[in-house]
């Protein structure tokens, strides 16, 4: 007799080709479901995304029928005919590939999630309606989100891992853009500027038709702007003002001029001086910044600015995460900096500034980083130090800024500072470790300054 339960190795036999024929049957009729509606399919998403804002600054009618929405419909075929493919390793190249193409792109990974989530729902309604029993179409169903959701992790693996590449790149890229001689580079696109404003006055003097005007956009000027600018400039406010002003310049202020009556003309002589003006400054503003920037340092303590402090900070944290090592925080804050300069005057206030960082420079080690953190406050990170080596350091720092004699124009003020620090215990957000260390500097300056506090 056979244990009650138990199935014999025939039996067992027959439940497993049962079970690979329920899912060939499964993956058939979804293959056939996705191969008559995959136009339906691909139609169903790109409306969804020309709906959306952002997606139109990636997408057009256009492009989505002659390319994107054969391509869709092409690959919707192919996920799903290969739904259990013999190849995994094949398969997982496609969708990553798929993934690295979306990232060269620029496509935020939000907008492929909609979609995804349209196709999912699109599919159900056909699954819904298909032949079979309701625990057939419930596996198809199934099948067909799991393997949307499989793609979708491959694709998002490699859309993040190349998007980390290209900003690696863009940095680098800006960052050889910043060592190159930022003084000649203003001037020489000021005086691009100002060669476009003279050849256009002339030009209007003598009567030129608007269309045979250059328009700002199209000068050597408006290419710069455009392609190494953005580069240089990343985010600044004043490219965006620029931008504005030459749209304004080529969309407005050129065209009023042509055939205007000569007092009318004068007065849009004018504007078109003011926004070039207007241009100009804001090009000196934008290189200003750039100059106190240098490569991220701070231009009165030379010591790093907070520009680089999350990708530094993120790659330490990676670092100590992957070889088990230490890392802690240190932040410090000169004890009541406001009176001082309120006292001396700010002048006096950016010297101590100066010989603070002096000193915290040479209290760490080449291997760590310093950073001005804001108005009197200063960030090390200490690579490789745990929370009892990073809270002796501040210690050592302490005192010595404690017993330093320090000069305010004629004046030697007593400067304490107070100090926090953190040991960094795995959290992967750079935010949470300089959080606790804050917290640790303000427990200290609670306690009554001139005092090393260390988070718990």
């Amino acid at each position: 007799m056979r244990a009650h339960g138990m199935m014999n190795p025939a039996e067992g036999m027959a439940w497993r080709e049962g079970d690979r024929a329920q899912q060939r049957a499964t993956r058939d009729a979804l293959s056939e479901l996705v191969e008559r509606n995959a136009e339906h399919l691909a139609d169903a998403f790109y409306a969804a995304l020309l709906d959306d804002q952002e997606a139109r600054s990636f997408l057009s009618h256009e492009i989505v029928q002659t390319r994107l929405k054969t391509s869709l419909a092409a690959w919707l075929r192919d996920l799903f005919s290969d739904a259990a493919p013999a190849d995994r390793e094949a398969y997982g190249q496609k969708q990553r590939k798929i993934g690295a193409i979306h990232a060269r792109s620029k496509i935020p990974f939000r907008l492929v999630l909609m979609g995804a989530a349209v196709l999912r729902t699109r599919l159900v309604d056909l699954i819904r309606t298909s032949p079979g029993t309701f625990e057939e179409r419930f596996t198809r169903l199934a099948t067909a989100v799991e393997q949307i959701e499989q793609s979708l992790a491959l694709m998002s693996d490699s859309q993040a891992a190349a998007t980390e590449t290209r900003a690696r790149q863009d940095e680098a890229y800006r960052l050889f853009s910043l060592d190159q001689d930022v003084n000649l580079e203003r001037e020489s696109q000021r005086a691009s500027l100002m060669q476009w404003a003279q050849a256009t006055l002339f030009q209007l003097l003598d009567d030129v038709d608007v269309p045979a005007l250059q328009p700002l956009a199209g000068s050597p000027f408006g290419f710069w702007i455009r392609h190494r600018a953005g580069i240089m400039f990343e985010h600044a406010p004043e490219l965006q003002s620029i931008t504005e002003a030459m749209e304004r310049i080529d969309g407005r202020i050129l065209p009023r001029i042509a055939g205007g009556d000569p007092a009318v003309r004068t007065g849009l002589f004018k504007e078109l001086k003011t926004a070039v003006d207007e241009i100009a400054f804001l090009l000196g503003e934008m290189f200003q910044r750039l100059v106190a920037m240098e490569n991220g340092r701070d231009p009165l303590t030379r010591v790093l600015n907070r520009r680089f402090l999350s990708s530094i900070l993120s790659r330490e944290i990676g670092y100590a995460n992957t070889h088990d090592t230490t890392l802690s925080l240190l932040i410090l804050d000169i004890d009541h900096f406001k009176r001082l300069n309120d006292t001396y005057g700010h002048q006096a206030g950016d010297q101590i500034l100066r010989q603070v960082a002096e000193v915290l420079m040479d209290s760490v080690r080449p291997s760590d980083f310093l950073f001005r953190y804001g108005g009197e406050e200063f960030l090390i990170v200490l690579v490789e130090v745990d929370c009892a080596g990073a809270a002796a350091i501040a210690e050592r720092i302490r005192a010595t800024i404690d017993a330093r004699e320090f000069k305010a124009g004629e004046s030697k003020p007593h400067i304490t500072v107070s100090a926090g620090v953190a040991q960094h215990a795995g959290h992967p957000d750079p935010e949470f470790l300089i959080e606790r260390a804050d917290d640790a500097l303000y427990h200290a300056k609670d306690a009554g300054r001139n005092r090393v506090h260390s988070a718990a």
